[in-house]
């Protein structure tokens, strides 16, 4: 009998690495980050667990036995989507592990925004002593999620807490908890009048890429600030510098860029009413635990008796 292997292609703590052997005892289990080192195995993998760009020639050009790639991020869109499809390879990702902390970025961004905190550290720094035309509040305004999943649910579950109203966008228009409407993408323009705050949780797709351009800047109200922890292709960045230098919209939270790092020329990094953060909403002490036990080690054991994986199955005609 063939022995069966599992690659991951990071370094693990012992303890967690044990916790994954104690599931496939009868398994090669490799965790190696350096995938020059393990080529042979990556030849022989059935499953891995991180998806790393330099393993892919290996993994698409000479291994015929791979059946299912465990991603170690949410998002999927540097993945060779199609080629995986072909080869009938089942893709999951680490979908909901970043709930937490970046709905909690997500209201640090509002919150900021909203009580002036980028411009009180601005004035610490100068040892200026001045209000900064402090007024805002959040309590009892209107939140719009764009991309009810795992976030946004958090998300608005938070927003219950300061008294927000909260409007949803879903492709599906399914209603969910602590979301007072939800509206379907087709409908962006009416959650967009309405809402205080804007929050981009959306996957980058083809029907997300430039969802955000002029015309929805135009739709926003004059008063609302953007918050984009989505991807940055989401939104067209030359608009939305325009519309935050027009002031058409209040400000911005970006966590993602069109290009990163961020370049030193972008205007972005000059605004007054932007605050930046380099892609790292997600960032948490928690993030390997939650990848390792909370999805890979329930997917491995569904994988090993109905020889496939249950939790964030990957629709590669969704590209979600």
């Amino acid at each position: 009998m063939t022995t069966k292997t599992l690659v991951i292609n990071l370094e693990l703590a012992n303890h967690l690495l044990d916790e994954i052997k104690q599931v496939v005892p009868d398994w090669k289990v490799v965790a190696c980050k350096d995938s020059a080192r393990i080529q042979d195995e990556l030849e022989q993998a059935e499953v891995i667990l991180h998806w790393k760009k330099e393993a892919a020639p290996t993994l698409l050009e000479k291994n015929d036995q791979l059946k299912w790639i465990q991603t170690w991020s949410a998002g999927v869109n540097n993945l060779p989507l199609q080629t995986l499809k072909q080869k009938d390879v089942v893709l999951t990702s680490a979908n909901g592990v970043h709930a937490y902390p970046i709905s909690e970025t997500i209201f640090a961004l509002m919150l900021g925004l909203t009580r002036k905190i980028h411009t009180y550290v601005r004035h610490q720094q100068e040892k200026k002593w001045h209000n900064g035309g402090l007024e805002l509040e959040i309590h009892g305004k209107t939140i719009g999620i764009i991309g009810v999943g795992a976030i946004g649910q958090e998300t608005a579950k938070i927003a219950k807490a300061f008294g927000m109203k909260v409007l949803g966008v879903r492709h599906s228009g399914k209603p969910e908890a602590h979301i007072d409407h939800m509206y379907k993408p087709d409908q962006l323009a009416d959650v967009l009048g309405q809402s205080d705050f804007v929050v981009i949780t959306l996957p980058l797709t083809k029907e997300t890429t430039r969802m955000f351009g002029e015309k929805q800047f135009h739709q926003m109200k004059n008063n609302a600030f953007l918050i984009n922890i989505g991807r940055g292709q989401i939104i067209d960045e030359a608009a939305l510098i325009q519309a935050l230098k027009d002031k058409e919209i209040a400000g911005a939270g970006l966590d993602v860029f069109e290009v990163e790092p961020l370049p030193a020329d972008s205007p972005l990094w000059d605004l007054d009413n932007v605050i930046i953060t380099p892609h790292t909403a997600g960032a948490t002490e928690h993030y390997t635990e939650r990848v390792v036990r909370d999805i890979f080690i329930p997917n491995l054991r569904h994988y090993l008796t109905h020889q496939a994986p249950h939790l964030n199955v990957v629709d590669y005609e969704k590209e979600y």
